[in-house]
């Protein structure tokens, strides 16, 4: 029996020019907003963190689609599209805005057979899907497999101790902002199905712990969760469920 050799339908270059229109449209979609658009004083909802963002997400949806036999080229290109809305559409539709706004742009920008655009289109559409990540196809969850994982590890902590300087806190609460990420990532692998992505958030989960560890044995009276950090989180609204910060942490 022989090997299946499949025919990429998008060239390299293709792909560039479907990166440059993404960043383009998301420079426009903050641009056009007067008043600076929705939750814009957080940072990782700019178009520059966004961008950054969906090629984090490009990287790691193609790796987990060539490792479980997905179709890579449909993945990579739904990875591509699939947050390129999310600067001018509210969190519930953001989904089904960038399935439209890839359509219109595989259709009239490419030859590409209409299956590739059906299936792009759907992993686009469902990628916010809360369900179990068994009733999705293959392709569509590696791409929410890869979203999850873009919010575990160096990035999703980075953005955490950002964040503290946005709502007035001290380092001394930079333990409990990181327990948040290592409280995300946990939640992520209890989602993922595949092999692939949970070796990837288990490798990144400990490097987060190993951070935590190492910010509690060299900062003198650095608070643990379990010392009150968590609780100070639940008091500033952290796990309040108040609109702005609820958002903060589901919504990126």
């Amino acid at each position: 029996m022989g090997v299946e050799i499949r025919e990429s339908p998008v060239a390299d270059e293709e792909f560039e020019a479907m990166k440059q229109f993404v960043h383009d449209y998301l420079a426009a979609s903050v641009e056009s907003e007067e008043t600076g658009g929705r939750m814009r004083w957080y940072p990782w909802h700019s178009a520059e963190y966004r961008f950054n963002h969906i090629l984090n997400v490009v990287d790691l949806a193609t790796t987990i689609a060539e490792r479980e036999g997905a179709n890579p080229d449909v993945v990579r290109v739904a990875a591509l599209f699939h947050d390129i809305s999310k600067l001018e559409a509210d969190q519930d539709v953001h989904a089904e805005e960038g399935a439209r706004v890839a359509r219109e742009y595989l259709t009239a920008r490419g030859d590409f057979p209409e299956s590739f655009v059906e299936e792009v289109c759907a992993a686009i559409r469902d990628h916010s899907y809360q369900g179990p990540l068994t009733d999705l196809p293959l392709e569509t969850r590696c791409l929410v497999e890869a979203d999850l994982l873009d919010k575990v590890g160096a990035n999703g902590t980075a953005l955490m101790l950002l964040r503290m300087g946005y709502e007035a806190r001290t380092h001394m609460d930079a333990s409990g902002m990181v327990a948040r990420v290592l409280e995300r990532g946990e939640d992520a692998v209890l989602r993922i199905e595949s092999d692939t992505a949970e070796s990837i958030a288990h490798e990144r989960l400990k490097r987060v712990r190993w951070f935590r560890e190492w910010l509690e044995g060299e900062v003198s009276e650095m608070s643990s969760p379990s010392d009150g950090a968590e609780t100070r989180g639940r008091d500033a609204g952290l796990d309040t469920g108040a609109d702005t910060t609820r958002n903060a942490d589901t919504d990126d």
